[in-house]
């Protein structure tokens, strides 16, 4: 990936945190939404934008994202008057799964019952 698409990933993932953060007046949309990664294309016309619920109340996650569907005219006005880009690209807003995924396969671990090192070695010893 080209070094200006990088910095173009970063300068729009800090701009839409703060916009998420600081402008967004919904009760819907917490501190606790943040925007995980961002995929501009190389043309610049579109870019993707994975969100996580970084609080793990993922019963909510349809309706921020459906908040943030309808507010994309919104935010892009924001973004453009926070970056100097010469075309604000058009947004696809995804929830991203994978800290959702990290949270459960946790809990499936705690509730698996394997016995540490020191309780094998001394079933071995016996």
């Amino acid at each position: 990936m080209s070094n200006r698409i990088e910095r173009a990933n970063s300068q729009i993932q800090k701009a839409l945190q703060e916009i998420l953060q600081f402008h967004m007046n919904d009760p819907r949309i917490t501190p606790f939404v943040g925007v995980s990664d961002v995929k501009v294309a190389p043309d610049f016309r579109y870019c993707k934008v994975k969100i996580a619920l970084t609080d793990g109340d993922y019963s909510k996650a349809d309706e921020v994202m459906s908040v943030l569907k309808k507010s994309e005219g919104y935010i892009k006005n924001q973004l453009a008057q926070m970056l100097d880009m010469p075309h604000i690209p058009k947004l696809d807003m995804v929830f991203d799964k994978n800290m959702q995924n990290a949270i459960r396969v946790e809990e499936i671990l705690k509730g698996l019952n394997i016995p540490t090192e020191e309780e094998s070695d001394a079933g071995a010893e016996e």
